[in-house]
């Protein structure tokens, strides 16, 4: 099988309810579709009966199975203010907003439905910004235990390559954290590795990249990665990790061995992490769109439970495949 088939596999074996809470989008309605008719979760809308109704039968899609839920009529919605109030009472929300939030901005409702156990995980962001779909999750289930920082990363599927997991790595940090120092980097790449294990079940080989290799160049920038290297060495002795490297020498074995003689991770990395946002983001939008690669994310680690971002550019195909992983996220969960 392939990854994603993996990934569905495993969805399918221990289904879970997954909130979609952007329904005027029409990809929204065909992910859910797809993910309905291939069995990988119990899909949720958020929206009003009759709109939904609506855009099914316009799209021609069938979400019969689906279950669809107004929050005005929620049952479920005077208990929810209750709870956000209680959250968010610091920053004096009131009742008033609180209701006004939950009936306005279906994805703070959603995210209330995962806090209070009525639903699994959550995905947006195909129609709006990384900002409004982390803020609400930040806010109501906070960090999970342990975390030393919220990071975001990217399962790339490269098809006919011959480089890292047959084409398959993890890209971090491409869609959160601007310009981390070096501490971040190296809790970056420690939670990438997990992730990367977690999802695809493969060992992870950790590339810190730069544009220098092994101390080619000198600046600031390279330092930086230098120092996330060893401080990532320190606190994750278990993962196979080096750097700094430049992309060639991660993944390409000779060069790897002809730049980095004896490192056990150069030519060979499955997860790339970025000195920045910028090389990062750039970095994945290349990948996909010039070798035509499938790109799941930003999927975010970090937060209590899962709650997954996607790129305002994805196709419906691509949502489907981040539900997919959304729902093993939280079988890891438990």
């Amino acid at each position: 099988m392939g990854f994603m088939d993996e990934i569905k596999a495993k969805a399918r074996a221990d289904r879970k309810r997954i909130v979609l809470p952007e329904t005027e989008d029409e990809r929204t309605y065909r992910a859910a579709a797809k993910a309905i008719e291939e069995d990988i979760a119990d899909i949720i809308l958020i929206g009003k009966a009759d709109v939904v109704a609506a855009k099914e039968k316009e799209y021609g899609v069938d979400l019969s199975k689906a279950t669809v839920i107004d929050p005005e009529k929620s049952d479920k919605l005077q208990s929810y203010i209750d709870k956000l109030v209680e959250l968010r009472k610091k920053k004096g929300m009131t009742p008033e907003q609180a209701k006004d939030t939950l009936l306005n901005q279906y994805i703070y409702f959603g995210v209330m439905m995962v806090k209070m156990g009525d639903a699994d995980g959550l995905v947006s962001g195909a129609c709006h910004s990384t900002a409004n779909t982390l803020r609400p999750s930040l806010q109501i289930l906070k960090t999970a235990p342990g975390t030393k920082l919220v990071s975001a990363f990217f399962l790339m599927n490269v098809p006919n390559c011959e480089y890292g997991d047959n084409g398959t790595f993890a890209f971090a940090d491409c869609g959160l954290n601007q310009d981390p120092t070096a501490e971040e980097l190296a809790a970056i790449a420690g939670s990438t590795a997990k992730s990367f294990k977690a999802l695809t079940g493969h060992e992870p080989r950790v590339a810190m990249l730069s544009y220098s290799t092994m101390g080619s160049a000198k600046h600031d920038d390279v330092t930086k990665v230098q120092e996330a290297t060893r401080i990532a060495k320190e606190e994750y002795p278990d993962i196979a990790l080096d750097g700094e490297m430049q992309l060639d020498a991660a993944i390409v074995p000779s060069v790897g061995e002809f730049k980095a003689p004896g490192s056990k991770v150069a030519g060979h990395a499955n997860v790339l992490i970025f000195p920045n946002l910028d090389a990062g983001n750039i970095g994945y939008k290349l990948v996909q769109r010039l070798a035509k690669a499938e790109a799941y994310g930003p999927m975010t680690q970090g937060i209590a439970a899962p709650v997954n971002d996607l790129s305002r550019g994805c196709s419906w195909e691509d949502i489907v495949g981040v539900i997919a992983i959304t729902a093993v996220q939280a079988q890891m969960q438990g």
